[in-house]
């Protein structure tokens, strides 16, 4: 099975340790990341999705939010 890319929404970790939520794919070649908590105004760029590993889906992430 092969790795999941990540998508709009996911939390992923990038290449240097950082936890953050993808919120941007510019022209399917650039990923726009922002910090897990805290305000949404740092965000950083990766060229490297290969290279984001995909903690939890954003589908994921909704669902346990919505579950009691």
């Amino acid at each position: 099975m092969t790795r999941p890319r990540a998508e709009v929404g996911d939390l992923v970790e990038d290449a240097d340790g950082h936890h953050a939520i993808v919120t941007d794919i510019k022209q399917n070649s650039t990923w726009i990341l922002r910090p897990v908590s805290g305000g949404t105004t740092t965000q950083w760029e990766t060229n490297a999705p290969d290279a984001l590993r995909v903690l939890k889906t954003r589908a994921d992430r909704l669902s346990r939010k919505e579950s009691p």
